[in-house]
This record gives C-alpha cells, sequence and structure tokens, in this order.
C-alpha cells in the first residue's frame, strides 16, 4: 500500500486514540483526480461528519492543478461524500452518536485504480495521554540505539 498512499494524516495519529478502522470510497470530479494522482493533497485538518444518514469528509484540501479546466471554478476544501455499505455507515452512527467517539480520515490511497480513504473510529487524548505516548516512541527508539551500538561492540 506504500507506494499506492496519496497522503497521510500523522497529527490523527498523534492526537486521537485510534479503535477500529474502516474503508471508504469516495465521490470525486475529475480535476481532483489528477490533482490526486499528482500528490496535490492534504489530509492534516481534515474530518469526517454524518449528515442525513450519510458521511462527509470535511477540511481536506486538494489544490487543483494550474491545467485545470476554464469552464469549471474548483473548490479546494469542498465538501466530498465518502461511500460505505449501509451497515457499516449504521454502525459508526451508533457509535458516533452514543459512545462518543470521532470519526478521522487516516490516510488516502488507490486500490485499484479509485481512490480510497481509511477512516478511524478515534476518541481524544488527553494532554498527558500525548506526553505518554511521546515518551515510549522516544524510550523505543533509545531502546533500539542502545541494542544496535550493543550488537557491535561484542
Amino acid at each position: 500500500m506504500s507506494n499506492s498512499t496519496i497522503a497521510l494524516n500523522r497529527e490523527a495519529r498523534h492526537e486521537y486514540f485510534i479503535e477500529e478502522r474502516f474503508e471508504a470510497g469516495i465521490a470525486l470530479e475529475g480535476w481532483e483526480v489528477k490533482s490526486m494522482r499528482a500528490g496535490r493533497l492534504q489530509l492534516k485538518d481534515s474530518y469526517v461528519v454524518i449528515k442525513n444518514g450519510e458521511l462527509w469528509l470535511l477540511g481536506a484540501h486538494i489544490s487543483p492543478l494550474p491545467t485545470a479546466s476554464t469552464h469549471i471554478q474548483p473548490d479546494p476544501t469542498r465538501t466530498r461524500k465518502l461511500l460505505m455499505h449501509r451497515l457499516e455507515i449504521n454502525r459508526l452512527i451508533g457509535a458516533v452518536e452514543r459512545k462518543g467517539f470521532t470519526l478521522v480520515p487516516l490516510a488516502l490511497y488507490w486500490k485499484q485504480g479509485r481512490a480510497k480513504a481509511e477512516i478511524a473510529l478515534v476518541k481524544g487524548k488527553q494532554a498527558h495521554d500525548k506526553r505518554a505516548t511521546l515518551k515510549e516512541r522516544e524510550w523505543q527508539r533509545d531502546k533500539a540505539r542502545i541494542l544496535k551500538g550493543g550488537a557491535r561492540d561484542g
């Protein structure tokens, strides 16, 4: 999947506890597909909302290519519809409304020529949780460095 990845939302992994991941299709316009193929997509401040039993991606920024058609006005941050099966959507609605979860996109990627979004059911982290995660990551890095250095000495 790494070579087909268009964009990652690295901030989401820092800001939230990821509970469950889902794959959704995205309804796009032609210019958006071309821009995504050129890698002109940013997910940093994007999120997913549920309106009228449908999923919508808000805040994803797709920069139009300078060669975009003259007869359309590209809107880089327009609301885009996410496509999922009804049963999955109903399950997400239940989790968001009853259990207090949030939906955020983690990544956008190509799968068999179609753009897909990896969305996740998440819970927000407190400041102390973020610090603990950072401390754990630094410890893993230091541990790997120590083990690597120790292998050279012996």
